[in-house]
């Protein structure tokens, strides 16, 4: 009977033992199941891959009329020489006439004109474009914001001390020079691609200056650009204008030569974003755009910073019709909102 008990007591301290080392390889075993389920590895689907079902079958983007292809090659490339073969006709921001000796400075520096790999190798591309607008404080989005393969940001916007309601991750920004940060480095992450949109002939010298280091030039801007510039070189992307161009052509439907003495009118870098996003991913969401109805021209227009709809009064931008071509788009299921809007 003693014997007996040993024994007993024996098993006891044993199994005691070996409970650790059991909760152990359960506890593993279940954490396995749950990664394969819900991700955790380049192979399983992500959160966002949920979303590129729907869209892929219905296709939503056919009824656009945009001749819209996922292989549409975003940035420049010093190789292409589309000049010589293919000489343009219109001067920047949709042409590259009378620029030609300036990009192929700018483009032997630059060199890289890619996507990084793991976006582009994607099945299905979920993006997000974030516009600055005030719709987006107090949104609360941040967390999923940052869910998206790709997250496009706009001109100077900082994330730093609103990620709550935008995020923090950033894959690309599209800025022009007077929209420019000195350092790039304060609101986006390391591998963020820093993309010039060249609204002028000025904007693709004021980037030959910095990347080569030559005296800054200052005339020929409305409000003086960074002189000093931080952004990493292998990170710089410069937009083909052909964006520029199809976003009035085709979106906006503005004139590039207006009669009577009209006033210019060119797409917002927001607008511009969102074409660019069209011709690149499956899925568009966007957040943060939208000017306030209220008649109140002290009304904030960005999620950040002071400035009022009276900013507004001069610019080179008509934000209504852009706005009447976002409702088309949201309309046609091209574009959804993530938050409500007027």
């Amino acid at each position: 009977m003693e014997h007996v008990k040993m024994s007993l007591k024996t098993t006891k301290t044993w199994c005691l033992r070996l409970l650790p080392v059991v909760l152990f390889f359960v506890s593993y075993y279940c954490s396995y199941v749950f990664q394969s389920c819900y991700g955790g590895t380049s192979k399983t689907p992500t959160p966002s891959k949920a979303l590129c079902g729907g869209w892929l079958s219905q296709k939503k983007w056919e009824s656009l009329n945009f001749n819209i292809s996922r292989q549409t090659q975003l940035f420049l490339k010093l190789e292409d020489f589309f000049w010589q073969e293919h000489l343009s006709t219109l001067t920047l921001p949709y042409g590259i006439k009378g620029s030609e000796l300036l990009l192929l400075k700018v483009l032997a520096v630059v060199a890289n004109y890619k996507m990084p790999a793991n976006i582009e190798n994607l099945e299905c591309r979920t993006c997000v474009v974030i516009g600055n607008g005030y719709a987006i404080k107090n949104s609360s989005l941040g967390g999923v914001i940052n869910k998206y393969d790709v997250v496009i940001r706009l001109n100077d916007a900082p994330v730093k001390g609103y990620e709550d309601d935008v995020g923090n991750k950033t894959t690309m920004r599209l800025f022009y020079p007077e929209s420019a940060s000195y350092n790039p480095g304060l609101h986006n992450e390391p591998d963020t691609l820093m993309v010039l949109i060249p609204f002028k002939q000025q904007d693709l010298r004021w980037l030959k200056e910095i990347l080569y280091d030559e005296k800054r030039v200052r005339k020929g801007f409305w409000k003086p650009p960074p002189q000093i510039w931080l952004g990493s070189t292998s990170h710089i992307r410069v937009l083909d204008p052909h964006f520029l161009l199809e976003t009035s052509n085709t979106l906006l439907q503005i004139p590039l030569n207006p009669k009577n003495k009209q006033k210019l009118v060119h797409p917002t870098t927001g607008i511009i974003a969102v074409f660019v996003a069209l011709n690149y991913c499956d899925v568009v969401h966007i957040a943060g755009f939208g000017y306030p109805v209220a008649k109140n021209q002290k009304h904030p227009i960005h999620y950040y910073g002071y400035d009022t709809m009276k900013s507004m009064k001069n610019s080179y931008h008509d934000v209504n019709n852009e706005a009447e071509a976002l409702r088309r788009l949201e309309d046609s299921g091209a574009i959804v909102y993530l938050h409500a809007h007027s």
